[in-house]
């Protein structure tokens, strides 16, 4: 019993530290970290090596999305599945369609965007700390509904890598890290939409969420694109301004 109220206790002062960390502002970093950080995020999402590898963050956004819409319009979550190709697929089960299947097929592109777009609001409010740890919260309840080993892995190898930063780091890392994440999710939503149509024009992605979006509603998939594109686009002309604005 002593064990377990020592557990209990240790576990409260560990929740209660983090807490406070993640409700406290911090100031803006100097600005040549926020220019830094966001020339590498550019950097890695331009370079094919790089991309390739971290494509795979944006791919759980992605699913997410699918998965945060598909339960937001009632629908039931039957789980997700990321391969090792940067693919993946998040089943849900309800009205094959409709507004909400409409909604659960639009967000996965516009996702990481819209992720990245309120990691920059909460960057802009000060709390860069705040930020880590609200993403290894959402990692957490994402895991539960992975269904595959190498979903199991990317989630909490990005979860495990998001807590030794966030616990273990000096602030300066911390900082460096919410803002490099938050460029990441703001660039990594374009290029994939544009891989898209870079497919659907060669005729290898007749299943594309652009596609099952045209079969639901009858407007072209290249609208849809486009407005994946508008959407991400977007995003990272609204984010960025708030950030570098707080920054300078």
């Amino acid at each position: 019993m002593a064990r377990m109220t020592d557990f209990l206790a240790q576990a409260g002062a560990v929740l209660g530290t983090i807490w406070t960390a993640a409700i406290t502002p911090v100031d803006a970093p100097p600005s040549v970290l926020v220019l830094a950080m966001c020339g590498l995020a550019l950097a890695v999402v331009l370079f094919r090596p790089t991309w390739r590898l971290t494509r795979h963050v944006i791919t759980i956004a992605h699913e997410a999305a699918h998965a945060l819409a598909a339960l937001l319009t009632g629908r039931k979550l039957e789980g997700i599945r990321l391969h090792s190709d940067t693919s993946g697929v998040t089943v849900s089960r309800g009205r094959a369609r409709g507004f909400g299947m409409v909604v659960t097929a639009f967000a996965g592109y516009v996702g990481p965007g819209v992720i990245g777009l309120g990691a920059a609001w909460l960057l802009r409010e000060g709390y860069a700390v705040g930020l880590l740890w609200l993403i290894v919260l959402l990692l957490a309840l994402l895991l539960v509904q992975i269904r595959n080993l190498f979903g199991l892995w990317s989630v909490l190898v990005s979860g495990t890598l998001l807590v030794f930063v966030s616990w273990w780091l000096p602030p300066e890392a911390q900082m460096g890290t919410a803002y490099a994440v938050t460029w990441f999710l703001l660039f990594g939503a374009v290029r994939p939409v544009l891989e898209l149509q870079v497919q659907r024009a060669r005729g290898r992605a007749q299943s594309s969420d652009a596609d099952q979006l045209a079969g639901l509603t009858h407007v072209p998939g290249i609208l849809w694109v486009g407005l994946f594109l508008l959407v991400t686009g977007g995003s990272v002309l609204l984010g960025g301004g708030w950030i570098l604005a707080a920054a300078v």
